[in-house]
């Protein structure tokens, strides 16, 4: 199994991450980059942890992680997540590696009756768990 590592480039980073963010940033000059990713995530500010979720691709939107599906579960995917940023002013973000979509609709649904605080730490936590798997799966 593939270890993780003890130091990453801001690019490898952003790609591990899906963009550019002030959590890249901090991570690249640090050990242990991913194993410490959700703590130095959690310590951001809202702001910051905003701009980080906001990296990553919509749920049903094309990536190298989400591709293809029922044009219906994508168009309804489509509809909740603007409901849910409408809501709580962020970017769904869910570990969705070798679910269906259908299952995520659920997700997402479950997750629209969450507290805004809730959501926010569950969206870092996604986050961080993506950008290992991305890690462990190159």
């Amino acid at each position: 199994m593939r270890e993780l590592p003890r130091q990453l480039t801001k690019r490898e980073l952003e790609e591990l991450f899906g963009g550019y963010s002030l959590l890249v940033d901090m991570l690249a000059d640090i050990d242990d980059p991913l194993e410490r990713a959700e703590d130095v995530a959690l310590s951001l500010d809202e702001r910051e942890q905003v701009a980080a979720l906001a990296t990553h691709p919509r749920i049903g939107e094309p990536s190298p992680e989400q591709h293809g599906g029922e044009p219906a579960i994508i168009t309804e995917l489509a509809y909740l997540n603007q409901v849910y940023e409408e809501k709580f002013g962020f970017r769904f973000v869910v570990f969705a590696a070798g679910r269906p979509r259908a299952e995520l609709l659920q997700v997402l649904r479950d997750r629209l009756e969450r507290s805004r605080e809730e959501e926010l730490e569950t969206g870092i936590r996604e986050l961080v768990a993506i950008a290992k798997d991305r890690w462990f799966k190159r």
